[in-house]
């Protein structure tokens, strides 16, 4: 009786059909392999943990933290963006840490946004994402992600009679870990200042990348009209932390701030202080990270083609997106694959109406461990 309509809009998640499956196949003596939950098995550089284990002895640290004492991480946060991306920010107006990217979104949909207005989504897409939208009680519309497409949104065909108030990507891209080049940023964030739409980019990825590809940034389309928002959790592996920020559009950044300043505070400054630190670190301890998931991609791409299924060779991002043949019901497949193997993927289909058909992998094991996952899937009937 106390379900509000709001909460009510919120969709189910499979993922909790899932968690039952792999229960079951506890139950049964199964050794569960889980490859279905995207957060990194890999520890934070050791200098992060030697910084956060100081400021946990220091008083001065245990208090509310004000926005002042967000400077550091805000000009970290600065410094990195434009090391990385050369793109320059004030980090008094156009950075907001938040208390992980996932939160940030949905502050950030709350802050711009009014009730009935349109967002703009790609499908398939991150679930949180549609979570955000209901709660904001926006109207959703669909932007096809296809493979003879690259999984990148064709703009030109959404109707002139669309107007949507918000544009979201996600690139490198939870689930299809197709990328994006610097020509889309701008071809996407200049027919967004034509119609008055704010582009939201959301770039967790942007470390987890392989071989001599560097993921480019939204922001390096310019900042008016575009908000991008950073996460540690994938690529400095502090995903328990909740830390990332938002930067862009100053106006947009202070409405943030605004709806945040209602309803939370900042992240613990112990945390801060190691998120500050960890976006100072050289870019080979990034490297060295991406490269653990470029050879455990390199063990399972092979494996999962020689069973016949069609999947690419992510360029980026800690997952692999495979189309497995004759596939009508990828949550029965998911499910039933569980059950039978112990093997947990995600189906496509929680990702939204585009990902029927496909499987989603994450990273998260060594490369032996996922080659003989992929062996124990193939033993598993499609229909």
């Amino acid at each position: 009786m106390w379900l509000s309509g709001r909460a009510e809009a919120v969709p189910g998640s499979v993922f909790a059909l899932m968690d039952a499956a792999k229960g079951r196949a506890r139950a049964a003596g199964l050794s569960v392999t889980d490859l279905s939950i995207g957060s990194s098995d890999l520890p934070p550089p050791d200098a992060v943990l030697d910084v956060l284990r100081d400021a946990t002895r220091d008083a001065g640290t245990y208090r509310y933290p004000l926005f002042s004492d967000t400077a550091p991480l805000r000009e970290a946060a600065a410094d990195y963006l434009r090391r990385r991306f050369g793109v320059t920010v004030n980090a008094d107006t156009e950075v907001l840490p938040l208390i992980g990217a996932q939160e940030g979104l949905a502050h950030l949909l709350l802050a711009v946004t009014d009730p009935g207005d349109t967002l703009l989504l790609p499908d398939p897409c991150y679930p949180p994402y549609l979570g955000a939208a209901a709660v904001a009680g926006l109207n959703v519309v669909t932007l096809p992600l296809r493979p003879e497409r690259d999984f990148l949104p064709d703009l030109e065909s959404v109707p002139d009679s669309v107007r949507p108030r918000v544009l979201l990507l996600n690139y490198p891209n939870n689930p299809t870990s197709a990328v994006a080049d610097a020509a889309f940023f701008r071809e996407a964030a200049a027919w967004c200042r034509a119609r008055g739409t704010l582009l939201v980019h959301d770039n967790p990825y942007a470390e987890l990348t392989f071989g001599e590809y560097r993921a480019p940034g939204a922001l390096e389309a310019g900042l008016d009209g575009v908000v991008e928002l950073h996460s540690l959790s994938k690529t400095h592996h502090m995903g328990g932390f909740r830390v990332g920020f938002a930067a862009g559009d100053a106006g947009a950044v202070a409405a943030l701030a605004r709806v945040k300043g209602a309803v939370d505070f900042h992240p613990y400054l112990g945390i801060q202080r190691a998120a500050a630190h960890a976006l100072s670190l050289p870019d080979a301890v990034g490297r060295a990270g991406a490269a653990v998931f470029e050879a455990r991609r390199d063990a399972l791409i092979p494996a999962l083609r020689a069973l016949g299924w069609e999947v690419a060779t992510p360029q980026a991002s800690m997952y692999a997106w495979a189309r497995v043949p004759g596939l009508r019901d990828s949550v029965s497949f998911a499910v039933r694959a569980a059950e039978q193997t112990g093997v947990a993927v995600s189906p496509g289909a929680a990702f939204g109406a585009g990902g029927e058909g496909f499987v989603r992998f994450a990273l998260v094991q060594p490369p032996q461990v996922l080659r003989e996952a992929a062996r124990l899937l193939g033993t598993v009937p499609v229909g």
